[in-house]
């Protein structure tokens, strides 16, 4: 890009990008925006920095694209997504453009209209959200109620805009086919997560050039709104650097502002769209929706989910055992403690409940199954562990007891979840082969030695009846005071373990929560209500490959035609349709280990197998062979009839 005679105002080279977006082609925007973020003061950069951030990632109502990141993919875009990974890149141009606007102390401002509910919900009636990254940055202008903002850093905004386009911009997509994992959207996630939460080290420093020294953490902002404050102990950060001169920053500090920032964002914007209340309201069957997850963000969320398993699991055991010693941790030390607990876990309890309950009984719900799966086994991303491979395993390792304390202090995530995930399964067609592999996936899981004993102790813990129940400590054990910083409030580990169960417990469910024993009668006849439904699944899939075994790989509904979309509201096929005939015998065999599976877990004998075999063989098998929809057959094939339209369709 060519500018006359120097340093252009900010308005020229505003107006001069914007003709670049429609004269030039996407590549060689990305090499002028490369130049112009080097040659230009922050000055210049401060007016352009809203705009690109826009043009990047769409504009918040949806009225601009922007790159359409989530579509660009490498097999049908190389040179623009090439181009937009350079430029995006956590050490590429947008970061220097980031940390150039970082030392000038630069701010923007973020509409609070377009924060999740439950926060927005919050601001707006004036009560300081539990979250400390909002307490320094809510702005109110004077004039009144409309424009409320949250005042943000440069870093800030970008980490703002950049997690916010999973939730706002996949409404203007549609009519697109889009790979979920190999977009440049999915890749910047995993980037970012691996630099600025690494496994390894600490995060590199800025790679720009600043003469006066490193790039400074935020300062402290007071909010300029009367709100309802949780105390006031200083932050962390603030303990750790004092705002000192840039250039006696402590480096420390410059590593973990970012990585705590970036977690905080991705984490509200991605999960925090329902409060504990709105979630107990959302359990009639009657409630609205107010925020619907798609596939896709729910497979950004567990990887964000493995990361942070990983992040915390390199934890060296000598730097855990060192916080009782003389050994002070670094920021970084610290926030490997506490990231799963503080962080991620009460909010992706609330929306995994959420998920478990509106999500449609189909194929899609195994996205959120295998997030909440490897949420419940951090001990799948212990980094040494990571070079051999686990998905060729045949049998299940038995899990260390040095996770007993993870599983009990999670209870809610094994025991509740599971008990949500049996009436699903109880409610789902096991005979697809999608749902069978469900299925069979959560009861080898579970079943995993040494895992259903280390659920029941923290049961037993659970109920090991107190003479004074701990009062709810939602607030006092999970959320930070005022001060910007997660890390700010940490308090002394609780040595207790029936009271860390039960303040998990009811900071997520309220005290008044009555809970349902995962090894107790009532879930132990759902289990057997669900083995007897699998009995069931396997006779009939067995029925159906006895009856036609001439039909080969054929699908079952497109011999009954079934293939092509039908507009008149009838059924158009499920997982069988897709799978064929072959499938069916795979579908047995995940059935057949399910049943094993749960009999170890719950320990049912064969005894009560038997029983129930012999209830749904003998009783059954005639029936079994009459379930086929009904149709007519005539020289042109097999129809359904409309009965049997509607038969198939429930």
């Amino acid at each position: 890009m060519s500018v006359p005679g120097g340093s252009p105002q900010p308005s020229y080279l505003l107006a001069t990008l914007k003709a670049d977006c429609v004269n030039k082609p996407f590549h060689q925007r990305c090499q002028d925006l490369i130049r112009v973020i080097e040659d230009f003061p922050a000055k210049e950069l401060h007016a352009i920095f809203p705009w690109l951030v826009e043009q990047v990632f769409g504009s918040l109502d949806g009225s601009i694209v922007g790159w359409n990141l989530r579509c660009l993919q490498e097999k049908t875009a190389p040179l623009e997504f090439h181009s937009a990974l350079f430029f995006l890149d956590p050490s590429g141009a947008m970061m220097k453009l980031v940390y150039k606007l970082q030392v000038e102390e630069y701010r923007y401002d973020f509409p609070v209209s377009f924060l999740p509910g439950p926060v927005r919900a919050s601001i707006q009636e004036r009560v300081l959200p539990e979250c400390p990254f909002y307490h320094n940055k809510i702005q109110f202008p004077s004039s009144g109620g409309l424009g409320l903002h949250l005042s943000l850093n440069a870093f800030e905004y970008f980490m703002f805009h950049f997690a916010i386009f999973l939730i706002i911009q996949r409404n203007f997509l549609t009519g697109q086919v889009c790979n979920y994992s190999d977009n440049a959207y999915y890749i910047l996630v995993e980037k970012y997560l691996n630099w600025f939460l690494p496994i390894e080290g600490n995060v590199p420093p800025p790679n720009f050039s600043n003469p006066g020294g490193a790039v400074p953490s935020p300062a402290p902002r007071s909010p300029s709104i009367s709100l309802t404050s949780y105390g006031t102990s200083p932050s962390l950060l603030k303990r750790h650097i004092s705002h000192q001169h840039l250039v006696n920053a402590d480096p420390a500090a410059q590593e973990i502002w970012r990585s705590e920032t970036l977690l905080q964002i991705f984490v509200e914007m991605w999960l925090h769209h329902y409060s504990l209340e709105m979630y107990h309201k959302m359990q009639s069957p009657h409630a609205k929706e107010s925020f619907q997850p798609t596939e896709e963000h729910v497979l950004l969320v567990r990887v964000l989910v493995k990361h942070l398993h990983a992040f915390a699991n390199s934890l060296r055991p000598e730097q855990s055992a060192s916080s009782t010693h003389s050994h002070t941790p670094s920021p970084m030390e610290e926030l490997k403690r506490i990231v799963i607990q503080r962080f991620i876990q009460p909010k992706l309890y609330i929306f995994l409940q959420h998920c478990f309950g509106h999500w449609p009984l189909d194929a899609s719900f195994r996205a959120v199954l295998e997030m909440w799966l490897s949420y419940v086994q951090p001990w799948r991303y212990v980094p040494e562990r990571s070079a051999s491979p686990v998905g060729n395993e045949t049998q299940n390792r038995a899990v260390p007891e040095k996770w007993a304390s993870f599983v009990q202090e999670n209870l809610l995530m094994y025991t509740k979840l599971f008990l949500r995930y049996l009436n699903r399964a109880i409610r789902s067609d096991l005979v697809s082969p999608k749902n069978a592999l469900m299925l069979f996936r959560v009861a080898k899981v579970f079943s995993q030695p040494n895992l259903p004993e280390m659920i029941q102790k923290g049961e037993q813990l659970l109920l090991e009846p107190e003479p004074v129940m701990p009062h709810r400590q939602h607030r006092l054990l999970m959320s930070p005071s005022l001060g910007g910083s997660f890390l700010s409030s940490w308090q002394p580990p609780i040595t207790d373990t029936s009271f860390k169960i039960k303040s998990h417990v009811y900071s997520l469910e309220g005290q008044d929560f009555q809970y349902t024993q995962m090894f107790g009668s009532e879930t132990r006849n759902l289990v057997l209500r669900l083995a007897q439904l699998i009995i069931q699944a396997k006779q009939t899939a067995k029925s159906l490959s006895d009856q036609y075994p001439d039909m080969g790989s054929q699908s079952l509904f497109s011999w009954f035609g079934l293939n092509s979309p039908d507009h008149n509201n009838t059924y158009t096929g499920n997982d069988l349709d897709e799978a064929g005939y072959d499938s069916i015998r795979k579908t047995d065999e995940h059935l057949e280990k399910a049943l094993e599976y749960l009999c170890q877990v719950f320990r049912l004998n064969s005894a009560q197998l038997s029983h129930l075999t012999v209830n749904f063989g003998n009783a059954q098998d005639e029936s079994l062979r009459n379930q086929l929809p009904d149709f007519i057959q005539n020289e042109n094939g097999v129809y359904l009839t409309p009965l049997g339209r509607q038969q198939v369709r429930l």
